[in-house]
């Protein structure tokens, strides 16, 4: 047994992470793949039967994962993006779940033939739209902040606020139904978990904040110390109230998360690698748990009902919530379009649903088969239709962008030649106005200010960006910088200008490999030799190459002291050349590189030297051709 549960748990943990890689690669999202892959490893191939195999502690487990990734969820939310969305926001988790509750269950007790007791239910688990979901999308859709601010907060705050209210419908009927006058109580109780959860949550998050910067805990310490919290926290306020416990650690992630915490960090990394671990697990566990046989009660009211809930309900909620508002009708269609439900939904149903039927509530046996409809219908057509949509409306931030670390003579000039000839967008970024004033007159977007500040991240979109040069004349800081940003960017997209070879083959001189970014362009381009090379009237030059002339023809026309800089494809996507070598350019490339400024003769002869090479290359075509007809004569 205990072999057999091994096995299980290395195939939930291994399934989920799996489905993230392959969904990463294939450029679609990887909640469609947890769902794909719990269906086929459960209902299909009866691989795995979670409820059967571990038994009654699943349903804790999942509760205890849940709150990890809400606590990691308001780590998210910080209060710049809130005060960016802050009327669109307010409305969204306020109005926005009014009537919410008010069509989904208006709809469920019309169209889906649903008694009230169980419509009133549906629509207050509808609410959720969690990040369990949004989350996981929004990081493949490439959202701008602001739209993106819309979903994340919604998808938070909701989470428990659907949660909540569901506990408030069922506990009121049943109490009701069990004796009168009980279901009044649960008002009471209900504003008073409340109030215990945000003074339990914050006032925890608080505290653990303040030790964590006044060093009574120990940096090692500190990312076990604070999910050790979460965990207590989520349990003691679901003592006092069902599902509080979910209220109570959003509180406490937004509280830490708004705080200036020491290591802050490494503890948002860390929880990110916890969450996506989770995230996967508890996807394929609910889907594999699913019984093909709920799925007997569904019926054409099931059906219309999911129609209108996705296709009516939800974008008219979103549309009566945000009216008189400065959110944009482009946002408002999207995040009317935009919003699938998850975990938390799928879970809340699976508890309620048993008590229900036994109640004798009509419509209680399709409550589960319902949401589970709603899930998957919701997971992959906003999956799929999300950056589709995002695209169209012009919502959508392309990461084709440049952030460059440090203005002087000639990273101005790179600047200058990528966003004014190539129309790149371009962004840089230095804490000297009077050497970013040259920029400034070019034409260039920069930003002036510290860009490892607290101020500057806020301002930074990170979404635009697909690569980062860090070119300043300190090697520590660009290693530092390089450092800050590979946590947001890929690794391979960060770059610093190369260390002097005398000092990188010194150990005792530079900062640790690991911790710089990729050396770019090439060895030789050093700090102080590209600003002599701008002295000595080097110039940008970009070639686009062709079928008639390619990669080596460049390579032979251009000075042998040629710089690589910058490879930019049909798409726009702007890949920096690293020093090491990168892949071979392609047809339809543009080739951007740096070298000594031609002269009118080194024009002439290379002019010469291609028209007889194309000369070559036509007399070599026509002989073969030639060729080919005497065979075919013979």
């Amino acid at each position: 047994m205990a072999h057999h549960l091994s096995l299980l748990l290395i195939s939930i943990i291994a399934l989920g992470v799996f489905s993230q890689w392959i969904a990463w690669s294939l450029r679609m999202p990887a909640i469609v793949l947890f769902l794909v892959s719990g269906v086929m490893a459960g209902p299909v191939l009866g691989w795995m039967n979670p409820s059967a195999d571990i038994g009654p502690v699943l349903s804790p487990i999942v509760g205890l994962a849940v709150a990890v990734i809400l606590f990691e969820g308001g780590l998210s939310l910080r209060l710049h993006e809130f005060k960016e969305a802050a009327a669109g926001v307010r409305r969204l988790v306020t109005l926005g779940s009014m009537f919410a509750w008010a069509l989904y269950s208006t709809a469920a007790y019309f169209v889906g033939d649903l008694s009230l007791p169980v419509s009133l239910l549906f629509g207050a688990i509808l609410i959720v739209t969690g990040p369990t979901v949004i989350i996981p999308m929004l990081r493949q859709a490439g959202l701008n902040r602001r739209t993106a601010s819309y979903l994340k907060w919604e998808g938070i705050i909701n989470d428990p606020i659907g949660a909540l209210l569901a506990v408030l419908v069922f506990q009121y009927f049943v109490l009701s139904g069990a004796y009168p006058g009980g279901g009044t109580q649960v008002f009471f109780e209900l504003g008073l978990a409340i109030l215990i959860s945000l003074a339990l949550g914050g006032g925890v998050g608080w505290l653990l904040g303040w030790a964590f910067n006044h060093i009574w805990v120990p940096e090692y310490l500190k990312a076990p110390l604070t999910i050790a919290f979460v965990l207590v926290i989520y349990g003691l306020a679901s003592e006092i109230f069902a599902e509080a416990g979910l209220l109570a650690v959003t509180v406490m992630g937004m509280v830490m998360g708004n705080m200036s915490i020491a290591g802050m960090a490494e503890l948002r990394r860390f929880k990110e690698y916890v969450t996506i671990l989770l995230v996967s697990s508890v996807f394929i566990v609910l889907t594999a748990d699913l019984d093909p046989k709920v799925l007997r009660h569904l019926d054409w009211h099931a059906a219309a009902l999911v129609a209108v809930v996705l296709f009516v309900a939800r974008p008219v909620a979103v549309f009566l919530a945000t009216m008189f508002t400065d959110m944009e009708w482009r946002d408002r269609l999207l995040v009317g379009w935009i919003a699938p439900r998850g975990i938390v939904a799928a879970a809340v149903a699976g508890v309620f649903a048993p008590t229900l039927i036994r109640a004798g509530y009509g419509g209680a046996q399709q409550l589960l088969p319902l949401i589970f409809a709603i899930v998957f219908a919701s997971v992959i057509l906003h999956g799929f239709s999300l950056g589709r949509l995002a695209r169209w409306l012009r919502l959508s931030v392309e990461p084709n962008g440049v952030l460059i670390v440090g203005a002087s003579p000639w990273s101005t000039e790179l600047a200058r030649a990528l966003s004014n000839e190539l129309h790149v967008q371009v962004l840089l970024v230095d804490s000297s106005w009077h050497r970013l004033r040259t920029a400034r007159l070019a034409g260039v977007r920069v930003l002036y200010g510290e860009v490892l500040s607290e101020t500057i991240q806020q301002s930074l979109e990170l979404n635009e960006i697909a690569c980062m040069l860090a070119a300043t004349s300190n090697d520590a800081y660009n290693a530092l910088v390089c450092s800050h940003f590979s946590n947001s960017l890929e690794h391979d997209r960060v770059f610093q200008l190369p260390m002097y070879a005398a000092d990188e083959n010194n150990d005792s001189k530079v900062v640790a490999r690991p911790l710089r970014g990729r050396p770019a362009f090439d060895e030789s381009a050093q700090y102080e030799e590209l600003w002599r090379h701008h002295f000595q009237s080097w110039q940008f030059y970009k070639t686009k190459l062709t079928e008639n002339y390619g990669y080596e023809d460049l390579k032979n026309d251009r000075s042998s002291e040629a710089i690589p800089i910058a490879v930019l494809h049909d798409d726009r996507t702007l890949l920096l050349s690293p020093a090491t070598g990168g892949a071979r350019p392609d047809i339809g490339d543009t080739i951007i590189y740096y070298a000594p400024k031609r002269t009118d003769e080194d024009r002439r002869r290379a002019r010469a030297e291609r028209a007889e090479a194309a000369s070559v290359r036509s007399a070599s075509s026509a002989e073969g051709a030639s060729e080919e007809r005497d065979k075919e004569s013979s």
